[in-house]
């Protein structure tokens, strides 16, 4: 089954595509969703509650019994701090692996609960090993925990949890991953990657709308987190009992962003779920990537590490190149890109996710081709100092 025929739709006339981690392009069906009001303590209500759960449980595979699933209000960032908070003891330790804004910000929000950690960093664009981990957790027999995150936007890295779970796991040591850009198209299946609590959202790769993050954790953690959390709001225990206990959310929940997701974890099904997301983003990306290089493009990262979550382009050499500029003209042609995030050259950033495929990735090619045109740059090729900071990250 192509893409196509599965009903990936233009946007609104003028609408541009959100060629971003999220939020991103949704569909008719998901945006029209939301136009009906929920009663939050309703049945009905509680029964899309329920059913959100036992989809989103079901994306783990085999030993997903051991785990339920608690959706939270509020961004992502706000189910990241819940899970910190509710799982790390607050006697415990843990150490961040580091190779982007995520991790500093997992590192931050550690420093605000008040809970001890290390960081493993890794600068922006290199992923952690698990060499060094096992190495780290043999050195410092306090660490309790391990964050890491499966998809870091920054640069996006696709990191190797599979290897960072077995050191952990070696080492006796507990791990959280913050699969925020990731689950939904990336496996994270528990009987190939343990570990003991994920978090992601709605606006990712399931391709609803913002409003609430979900964290899945196996109940033996959901059970030992009572008492953790030093928030009334973020309390993944609390939030857990209650839904268990009387089928609602303890405080007011974002019902049209739940009837809005529903619709999306559906047409997710329906793709062929992980597998079939995934192959399609892999596709954008593939198709995006070789198209943009042929005009001189160049991927800040090695094809081995790029996720089909979003890419990381140097900027052009040429000095007629201005990003805002680059960016105003894209957009004006149907594409809102991403700026980068690197600190020693320019660069920006063009998601692979939402309601996209390989068909409109070749447009996006031909809209930058366009771009460069009218902008009077000959070439894309970064400056030589690009490739010689790739090649020194790379070393």
């Amino acid at each position: 089954m192509t893409s196509r025929d599965n009903a990936i739709e233009s946007p609104r006339l003028g609408e541009p595509y959100l060629l971003t981690p999220g939020p991103l392009t949704t569909s008719y069906a998901v945006k029209e969703s939301m136009l009906r009001d929920w009663g939050s303590w309703d049945d009905d209500f509680r029964a899309m509650t329920a059913e959100m759960r036992r989809r989103l449980l079901a994306m783990l595979g085999q030993g997903a019994d051991d785990f339920d699933c608690v959706p939270m209000q509020g961004s992502g960032t706000f189910s990241v701090e819940a899970m910190l908070g509710s799982f790390v003891p607050r006697d415990g330790k843990v150490l961040v692996l580091a190779n982007g804004a995520y991790g500093q910000r997992t590192a931050q929000t550690l420093a605000y609960l008040g809970r001890d950690h290390v960081i493993l960093d890794k600068g922006d664009y290199l992923p952690p090993r698990g060499d060094e981990v096992a190495q780290i957790l043999a050195d410092d027999p306090a660490i309790t925990h391990v964050v890491a995150i499966h998809c870091e936007t920054s640069s996006g890295i696709l990191n190797p949890v599979e290897e960072i779970s077995q050191v952990t796991y070696a080492a006796g040591r507990k791990l959280l991953v913050d699969s925020m850009s990731a689950f939904g198209a990336i496996p994270l299946e528990v009987a190939q990657v343990r570990y003991e609590a994920l978090v992601s959202s709605a606006n990712k790769c399931i391709e609803g709308v913002p409003g609430f993050g979900f964290v899945i954790a196996r109940k033996s953690e959901l059970e030992a987190a009572k008492g953790n959390s030093t928030s009334i709001s973020l309390d993944v225990h609390a939030q857990w009992a209650t839904m268990n206990k009387t089928g609602q959310w303890r405080f007011t929940p974002p019902t049209h962003v739940v009837a809005a997701f529903l619709e999306a974890l559906r047409a997710h099904e329906a793709e062929g779920g992980v597998e079939g997301r995934g192959a399609r983003y892999t596709r954008n990306r593939d198709v995006m990537v070789a198209g943009l290089r042929e005009l001189g493009f160049e991927t800040l990262l090695k094809d081995r590490w790029l996720s089909p979550i979003i890419v990381t382009f140097f900027c052009p050499a040429d000095p007629k190149f201005v990003f805002s500029e680059f960016y105003d003209l894209m957009k004006a042609k149907g594409f809102i890109i991403y700026p980068g995030k690197l600190t020693v050259v320019e660069s920006f950033r063009i998601g692979c996710i939402g309601q996209m495929d390989e068909h409109v990735m070749r447009q996006v090619i031909a809209a930058a081709k366009d771009t460069l045109a009218e902008m009077g740059v000959k070439t894309a090729t970064p400056p030589a100092r690009a490739l010689e900071e790739r090649a020194k990250l790379a070393a």
